[in-house]
């Protein structure tokens, strides 16, 4: 038997809305933007204060030659070297706190962020030791006076968070930078030529301890990655040990707030010690170049990293492409900024090549809208409406720290402005192409007729979210408000 319908019933099929395509035009030029860039070096001592300038600072976020540069560059951060001369073995005094606050004061006036590191030394000295230019005793304090000097800091930390980019983790041996130390295992040939357990353990309790002088939404770099390695996974933590995963950055924890700082990015094919294997008890220093770079590789894609250049010995790979490869490690390794004080030797090179307007556009972030899609139909106050955007990032990372995005919609005829938050994670938006799919509810209190819409990305804290100079701005032509850092969508909507 055949059986037979009378009937074929045809597909419904679902026909979109009709919407507005809108292309956006990119901008070239190289845009001052939170966190990132190229960053401006200051330093003080405590036993002679320099403070910081509100004006100096204000001047930074121009183009200003670099200092030894041939180049210019627009800054939104500076490195701050707090130097504890002479308190490696005191409490820090009230008078040095209040002067360290007014820096943050006037570093949050001038509309930066700080960078800081704390330290005991800055200052070699050279003698009969192996390494010569420098020997011990090198003036760095004991664990006990370190963990005490936190405990004063951390108030100030806190209460200052607003304008820190990220903390170096510091404190430990000269310059901060966690190798020639009295007190932490001196890793040099002065001492002991790796780390053993112990020294581990003493500088994970002191990493333990900065982690906790800030608020969880702030990053603590390390000089080295293996300090991070064997702070999650302990001592006899591999040099294979895991990176950072996508499902547990950008968390709070730990793990997710230890970034790193290279100090000597591209100075030799370690980068003078970065990703060596230090040891421990029970192993001997070794090489481990290519795994620590690719543990780097992985983990940096979450968290701050930056740092300087330190020696133009390691020529051609650290000039431009194609001789050398610059920009590809930025880019591999995710660097938000660098020094445009040192060293520049190097950085010069970058000029001379051709590639510091590419290096300067692309530390950290940078988005460009290419296209928006929004619905042509008008909209009933109170109900849903949605949009989608196509950016890329075209930076060599993502922003580290969260901060809110927002759909802002201003009536034309009135002015009055109406504020949606978004649900979109902008710590997410990683290098290359970024999918924006939104919808809001429209507020019941809004008046009929025509809205003009914004894209806005402030900063989280209270004190400067509603600061032009930190909120975001997308690298497009004529999409920047800069007196409300709002970005033109170039869309409008109607509300009936």
């Amino acid at each position: 038997m055949i059986a037979s319908c009378d009937k074929i019933e045809k597909p419904i099929l679902y026909i979109p809305p009709a919407a507005d395509t809108i292309v956006y035009t990119a901008s070239t030029a190289d845009l001052v933007n939170p966190e990132r860039g190229f960053y401006r070096y200051s330093a003080t001592h405590a036993d002679n204060y320099s403070p910081l300038d509100v004006n100096t600072l204000k001047s930074w976020r121009t183009a200003v030659q670099a200092d030894g540069g041939n180049y210019s560059v627009m800054s939104s951060l500076v490195f701050r070297y707090f130097v504890l001369d002479g308190l490696n073995d005191k409490p820090l005094p009230d008078e040095l706190l209040q002067k360290i606050k007014a820096d943050f004061a006037a570093i949050r006036e001038a509309g930066l962020k700080a960078i800081p590191r704390f330290t005991y030394t800055t200052s070699p000295k050279a003698g009969d030791c192996p390494e010569g230019f420098i020997c011990p005793p090198y003036g760095d304090a004991s664990k006990e006076v370190v963990l005490q000097h936190i405990t004063q800091l951390k108030p100030l930390l806190q209460e200052n968070a607003d304008v820190i980019a990220c903390l170096q983790l510091g404190f430990i041996g000269t310059w901060g930078e966690n190798y020639y130390t009295d007190h932490f295992g001196d890793a040099s040939s002065n001492g002991q030529s790796q780390l053993f357990d112990a020294d581990w353990e003493v500088r994970a309790e002191i990493l333990r301890a900065v982690l906790d002088a800030l608020p969880a939404d702030r990053m603590v770099q390390v000089r080295y990655p293996q300090l991070k390695q064997r702070f999650v996974y302990g001592v006899n933590a591999p040099v294979s040990s895991a990176a950072l995963a996508e499902t547990e950055a950008f968390t709070g924890t730990d793990k997710a707030r230890i970034g790193m700082h290279n100090d000597c990015f591209l100075a030799s094919a370690d980068d003078y010690g970065t990703y060596s294997d230090y040891g421990n008890s029970s192993s001997p220093r070794a090489a481990a170049t290519s795994v620590l770079k690719a543990y780097a590789a992985a983990d940096n894609r979450y968290v701050a990293v930056g740092g300087e250049t330190c020696d133009d010995a390691y020529s051609p790979q650290n000039d431009c492409e194609n001789a050398g490869l610059a920009q590809t490690e930025m880019r591999t390794l995710h660097y938000s900024y660098l020094n445009c004080a040192y060293n520049n030797d190097v950085n010069n090179d970058w000029q001379d090549g051709g590639c510091m307007d590419a290096i300067k556009r692309n530390l950290g972030y940078r988005f460009v809208l290419k296209k928006g899609y929004f619905p042509k139909d008008p909209v009933k106050a109170g109900t849903r409406y949605s949009f989608t955007l196509e950016l890329e990032n075209e930076g060599y990372a993502s922003p580290f720290n969260e901060r809110p995005l927002k759909l802002i919609l201003r009536s034309q005829k009135s002015g009055e402005e109406f504020s949606f938050d978004l649900s979109g994670d902008v710590r997410k938006w990683y290098t290359g192409p970024v999918a924006v799919e939104e919808a809001i509810v429209t507020s019941s209190g809004m008046t009929a007729g025509t809205y003009d819409l914004f894209l806005y990305l402030p900063d989280k804290y209270a004190s400067i979210a509603a600061r032009p100079e930190y909120a975001i701005r997308l690298a497009n032509e004529n999409t920047w408000e800069e007196t409300t850092g709002y970005n033109k969508l170039a869309a409008t909507l109607t509300i009936q």
